[in-house]
């Protein structure tokens, strides 16, 4: 596609662009790299250009366009709709640079197939051959490419507990026995980390979670034929503050985080959803008349925004919502 480099500089801005040299000041006529809104103005093109179909046939990140369809015959129309609006907005594709009708593809860093989702093979070299950090810049660097693909790791929080107390003021280097052991364990998990399926709206739909003394943890998946499979893991490290909650306000905590995690998943969800957590903490909030404003916070800006029932009481609302509270073991 036409890259950034390619937009005009709007008529009477120029000067907006002007350096300096040796043989004196020089304005662009064309988008450089290096301005602060160069990315986002080429961002608002391409996304113009395919407004309509955003998220429906294709997704757009600047020059990186993925054409999706769930048939061959559905995919020639898409394609040919997704081109004919960037042609008519002047942008065009290479087509030594595009690939067409393939099964998976590799964008931004990922393998997307109608399997699911998964990380690039070659990140998978890449992180069994990091070294072990011996400074704060190389480990803020090797979190830094972790956390990009946190989704594929159950309880990401607290594997990486020791590697994050290194980011502190005042620590030395290298790492400990235990921030060693769990860099490993870490690279271990890349390795062998599960495709994430596509997510089906039609499906029946899990949000598990749970609560720990210093950590939150979530897992959305979904049931079909074949089985249960995850969509995607979080986790969530308890702030100082709520350290002191109550064990039922973290399990609620808990729930609150994963919902507002996936809200645009579950707002589409054609038929209630299940979230399977540990019961004391619901027993007690469904039979609280009367709850604390922390409990209510949650109530109010979580889980109505599930419902259409917004006037009833938040108490209420936990047996009238799209959602069925399960216990391991059993219903409540």
């Amino acid at each position: 596609m036409v890259h950034l480099t390619f937009l005009r500089i709007k008529e009477g801005d120029e000067h907006l662009t002007s350096y300096r040299t040796k043989y004196g000041s020089y304005e662009y006529l064309v988008m450089p790299f290096g301005l602060t809104n160069a990315p986002a103005s080429f961002q608002d093109l391409v996304n113009d250009s395919s407004y309509y179909l955003l998220d429906i046939h294709v997704v757009v990140y600047l020059d990186d366009n993925m054409i999706f369809s769930k048939s061959e015959e559905e995919h020639v129309t898409h394609l040919s709709t997704v081109l004919a609006r960037l042609r008519a907005n002047s942008l065009f594709y290479k087509a030594s640079q595009c690939l067409f009708h393939v099964s998976s593809v590799e964008y931004l860093g990922y393998v997307v197939s109608s399997e699911g989702l998964k990380m690039d093979q070659a990140k998978f070299h890449q992180i069994l051959n990091w070294p072990p950090q011996r400074n704060l810049k190389a480990l803020q660097s090797f979190l830094g490419f972790a956390i990009f693909y946190h989704c594929f790791i159950k309880n990401y929080s607290k594997k990486i507990s020791s590697l994050t107390s290194f980011l502190k003021k005042d620590s030395y280097f290298p790492l400990n026995e235990e921030a060693l052991r769990q860099f490993d364990q870490l690279k271990e998990a890349f390795t062998i980390s599960p495709i994430l399926s596509n997510f089906d709206p039609s499906l029946p739909t899990i949000v598990e979670t749970d609560a720990s003394d210093y950590f939150l943890g979530a897992v959305l998946s979904q049931v079909s034929d074949l089985g249960t499979h995850p969509i995607a893991f979080d986790s969530f490290k308890l702030l100082p503050a709520e350290l002191n909650y109550e064990i039922h306000d973290k399990e609620l905590l808990g729930i609150a985080c994963a919902l507002k995690q996936w809200i645009d998943f579950l707002l589409s969800l054609s038929s209630s959803f299940e979230v399977l957590t540990n019961p004391s903490s619901l027993q007690y909030f469904m039979s609280s008349k009367i709850l604390t404003r922390r409990q209510a916070r949650w109530a109010e800006f979580h889980f109505q925004s599930l419902t259409p029932l917004a006037a009833w009481p938040p108490f209420q609302l936990h047996c009238h919502v799209g959602m069925t509270f399960t216990q391991r073991g059993g219903k409540i």
